[in-house]
């Protein structure tokens, strides 16, 4: 039986990764597990407004989005334990500047270079709303269609009661396959054919 355990928040676990930018003129980098995605090309970076790299991105309006695999969580983390106000963490990983103007870490199995379109603010945080400029993938984590492969990158996972990392698990099965076949009892269309139509594109009427 389930039991209210308060207001908390617990969507988790999420990827854990490393975000980079220039900040007067020098590379910073910063470990965030608040992250989302908006629809099909947009997404969400959620950071403390105390943060220093925040000055870095509402300055140029672009960071980049760096996977975190598990050979280089060590250096991610040491990215999240101090602030690049009195540390400078430009040392922390090898990069070059991606095509869209980024820190692009050269360890991460995937980076995605963003450009801000929005920030939605709180009263505590600055909730960047990106669109993808470049997505850059090491091949080795590709799939044969040049798709990335998470079951080859395993992403680190971080889960906020435990403040701990995770390790990603194995492929379960195919989204919207491994339901087919549930028994169950049709509904009348009474949307018409009409709108089952204009929501096709849409992922049907689920």
């Amino acid at each position: 039986m389930k039991r209210n355990i308060g207001s908390r928040l617990a969507l988790y676990p999420t990827p854990a990764v490393v975000v980079g930018a220039m900040v007067q003129d020098r590379v910073n980098w910063i470990m965030v597990a608040h992250v989302g995605i908006i629809g099909h090309d947009r997404v969400l970076v959620s950071m403390h407004k105390a943060h220093y790299t925040n000055q870095g991105v509402k300055a140029a309006g672009r960071l980049s989005i760096n996977l975190v695999s598990e050979d280089m969580l060590v250096r991610a983390d040491a990215a999240g334990c101090h602030s690049g106000a009195t540390w400078d963490k430009s040392q922390l990983f090898a990069w070059t500047m991606g095509e869209a103007g980024t820190p692009v870490i050269t360890m991460s199995p995937l980076t995605m270079e963003c450009v801000v379109t929005d920030n939605y603010e709180t009263e505590t945080f600055d909730n960047f709303i990106c669109s993808i400029a470049a997505t850059l993938a090491d091949e080795a984590f590709l799939d044969a269609q040049g798709r990335p492969d998470f079951a080859r990158i395993r992403p680190v996972l971080f889960e906020m009661p435990g403040y701990s990392y995770l390790r990603c698990g194995e492929r379960l099965g195919l989204c919207t396959r491994l339901g087919k076949d549930v028994p169950g009892k049709g509904v009348p269309d009474t949307a018409g054919t009409a709108d089952t139509a204009n929501r096709a594109g849409e992922g049907g009427r689920q």
